[in-house]
């Protein structure tokens, strides 16, 4: 029976339907966002939305009864059971907030689709790297922080006032917006604080977020050619040299050709 479960819950055709019921639960997650839609057809959509629930529990049950302990063994099953265990929870009375986190089930597809899985397990595995380069942005950020508050706070006291309202505001030119114009703001009284704006975006945008990207595109390739990788032929080293399987393997030839040739032999003389 579990052989028979393990087959249908890995069968293509299962995973595509897995994947269609998701997004049409998506769609409903959408349309309840229209009052108009929910006053129209409230009753159905909240019908197929517990429909669907069930049929992701009757789903992972499934999954978990084929695969056995397995099952736990994989950090996105677990991902699963907190999504529709959230999804369980009532949503009335103090877990009515809850409400908002059922759309969490659209993001069931990162564990049903493997494309969108290996971007996710990539950018896991660039955390590392982009850790050290989030402290360098922070130390960037406060440095240009503490050096606009002092070079631009009487200058422009609603975007340098004080070191929290110049760390937000450099945040804001960090992504690019209306930095322009912020910058001539400051410009019509310190026409050289071109400098300062310049030299900051440079370090901060063009190198230090690239750094991200460059971390990102890193690992994201890394876990895409394991993925695409094959295995070296067997008994065949990946520098190309025979390893101890095929040196068995003729150990074992040579002893029966051996033993061939003493039979041969013994037939001979018993011919003769």
């Amino acid at each position: 029976m579990r052989a028979h479960v393990h087959a249908l819950v890995d069968a293509p055709l299962f995973q595509r339907a897995i994947i269609t019921l998701i997004l049409l639960n998506a769609g409903i997650l959408g349309l309840e966002t229209s009052p108009a839609v929910v006053e129209a057809h409230g009753p159905l959509l909240h019908a197929l939305d517990r429909a669907l629930v069930w049929i992701f529990v009757t789903e992972i049950v499934l999954r978990w009864y084929a695969h056995g302990r397995r099952f736990l063994a994989d950090p996105w099953n677990w991902f699963d059971l907190v999504i529709i265990g959230i999804a369980l929870l009532p949503a009335t009375g103090p877990f009515s907030v809850l409400r908002v986190l059922r759309v969490l089930r659209v993001l069931r597809l990162l564990s049903v689709i493997p494309s969108l899985r290996m971007v996710v397990t990539g950018l896991f595995r660039a955390l590392p790297g982009m850790a050290s380069i989030s402290l360098l942005l922070v130390l960037l950020l406060y440095v240009s922080g503490v050096m606009g508050t002092k070079l631009f706070q009487e200058e422009a006291p609603q975007h340098f006032g004080d070191l929290w309202t110049s760390l937000f505001t450099l945040f804001q030119i960090m992504t690019g917006d209306s930095w322009s114009s912020i910058a001539r703001e400051v410009m019509e009284d310190e026409p050289l604080a071109w400098v300062f704006f310049v030299a900051y975006i440079l370090v901060s945008t063009f190198i230090a977020l690239n750094l991200f990207i460059a971390v990102a595109v890193e690992a994201l390739e890394q876990g895409r050619g394991q993925g695409r990788g094959e295995a070296p032929p067997a008994g065949i080293r990946d520098d190309g040299t025979r390893d101890d399987a095929i040196r068995d393997e003729l150990r074992a030839l040579r002893a029966e050709v051996a033993s061939l040739r003493e039979a041969l032999g013994a037939g001979e003389r018993v011919v003769r």
